[in-house]
């Protein structure tokens, strides 16, 4: 399936946006929250990256903080790192549309996040969260592309239904979005749970709407690229954790991890970051190499590490131990004491190469064998000790479950074992936060704010919050007693100290 073939239906100026200005990229680094910063950014594209996003900024936080705009935008500008688009989370259209005109001079296009499936973006009701309320999102890009007059993109999770999934990317087209990057996975998809993404879906969409599509999912290697572009006719395609365990993905090259290492912390000491995202960024590159035993010592010393030149230390140490593995000096061999998941890697572990999430218990294969004690909630559907065993579920509760959506074996067991309870009640809503409308707000808080409004609140006017154990107006009491009863303290001394002195000269 050639992308080219859908250029023809691309609206005029969209199709002059995605040819003129981001060049047609197929190779995009997707944004990574604390991770897509302008080093990593220039090293992926040194390995040949074509599109990168910032990392995702919170909208309200960018347009009230002048310091978060500055560490996370403004010093983070290079004429080399482009093209560019910034990543935007949040839920209000007014801040969206102001944070969206401070950021169009400094990038090429503004991108909406409705994909984050993680708890923080449930609390603060943006990402993938917001996949059900349609038409705010819709109110969001409309605006976006009015008022501001910039490209706006959206990268999205699909639904379990793809017939809602194509109705949800063709609202978004009609709102005005110029590209679409689709992330094959559910919003339940993530952690342990993640699975494999559906691009059957990803294809439905490419041929459902009329502007640029980007896949985004299973990509480990460079040929996972060319088979997804093959299979979903998308104009490009996203990776995260593949980049970020191999940045020379798209060069189809897996160069040893202190060769990338050490072009990373060269780059830091031209584009400063913080210690945490490099930390962080080591971690991954290191990761195969950590899980060795005989590197606990090098991995404590980045875990502890307090300067970049930390970081360099423990990336020598390596080059020092695992060059000669590299060079046909020494022979590699597998570690004896090695995990077994470690004989399942196509290099060896100085070589960058995916981490291969393992899958959950619960997510085996049916007849795979496990010690397990027979609970009595499990029926045995095989004869042989040690199977599998089915989970029995009661006539009435099958009669409550939802076909179309798919539960987890500990969700099944906990209704099994309180067949009485309402499962479908909704939980109570959530009380935001009086000060920033955002965050959710502190059940025990008597000021009704976050804790970061409260803390705030707290410095601000000396007082005390018990609820989120803020006590400002104790500790600065505390601070002026014991300040005045060192002046009392040295007063007494002074006295004493005269009347000896006088004592003694009579």
């Amino acid at each position: 399936m050639d992308p080219s073939e859908f250029r023809e239906k691309y609206p005029p100026e969209i199709r002059s946006w995605w040819e003129n200005t981001l060049k047609c990229p197929r190779y995009v680094v997707a944004p990574m929250v604390d991770a897509s910063e302008l080093a990593w950014r220039m090293l992926s594209r040194r390995y040949k990256a074509e599109l990168c996003y910032t990392p995702m900024l919170h909208s309200r936080i960018f347009t009230e903080d002048p310091k978060y705009r500055t560490d996370n935008l403004f010093n983070c500008v290079c004429p080399e790192d482009r093209p560019l688009l910034v990543q935007f989370c949040g839920n209000d259209p007014n801040v969206m549309v102001e944070a969206a005109k401070i950021a169009k001079p400094y990038c090429d296009g503004i991108d909406l996040n409705l994909g984050c499936p993680q708890k923080i973006a449930r609390n603060g009701r943006y990402g993938a969260f917001l996949m059900d309320e349609w038409e705010l999102i819709s109110t969001i890009v409309k605006r976006v592309r009015t008022e501001v007059q910039v490209p706006i993109s959206c990268k999205i999770r699909i639904f379990p239904d793809v017939e809602k999934t194509i109705r949800y990317a063709k609202m978004l087209e009609s709102a005005g979005c110029y590209m679409l990057t689709v992330h094959g996975r559910t919003r339940d998809q993530k952690g342990m749970d993640t699975g494999l993404a559906d691009w059957s879906y990803i294809r439905a969409v490419r041929n459902a709407v009329n502007i640029p599509v980007v896949a985004n999912g299973n990509i480990q290697y460079l040929r996972d690229v060319e088979r997804c572009i093959a299979e979903t006719g998308v104009e490009g395609v996203m990776t995260a954790e593949g980049n970020l365990h191999n940045p020379a993905l798209f060069a189809d090259e897996s160069p040893t991890v202190w060769k990338m290492g050490l072009e990373y912390l060269e780059l830091v000491q031209k584009y400063p970051c913080p210690l945490s995202y490099s930390r962080g960024h080591l971690f991954k590159l290191y990761q195969h190499m950590f899980s060795l035993p005989e590197n606990c010592d090098v991995r404590k010393i980045v875990a502890k590490a307090e300067s970049m030149n930390d970081l360099m230390v423990a990336t020598l140490l390596l080059k020092e131990r695992y060059e000669p593995y590299f060079t046909g000096d020494k022979v590699w061999t597998q570690p004896e004491q090695s995990n077994p998941e470690h004989a399942k890697l196509a290099h060896p572990h100085y070589l960058c190469q995916p981490y291969v999430r393992p899958p959950k218990k619960a997510h085996l294969i049916e007849d795979e064998v496990y010690e397990v004690q027979k609970p009595a909630e499990w029926e045995d559907d095989s004869p042989q000790s040690g199977k599998r065993r089915k989970l029995a579920i009661p006539e009435s509760l099958q009669a409550k479950l939802d076909p179309s959506i798919t539960y987890s074996i500990n969700k099944l067991k906990k209704m099994a074992k309180n067949p009485k309870k309402d499962w479908d009640a909704k939980r109570e809503p959530v009380v935001i936060c009086t000060k920033c409308g955002t965050n959710p707000q502190g059940q025990k808080c008597e000021f009704q704010r976050c804790r970061p409004c409260c803390k705030s609140k707290c410095y601000n006017e000396e007082l005390d919050c018990v609820g989120h154990k803020i006590l400002i107006k104790t500790v600065r009491t505390n601070a002026r007693e014991r300040d005045a009863l060192k002046s009392n303290s040295s007063e007494a001394i002074d006295v004493i100290c005269t009347e000896i002195k006088t004592h003694v000269e009579s």
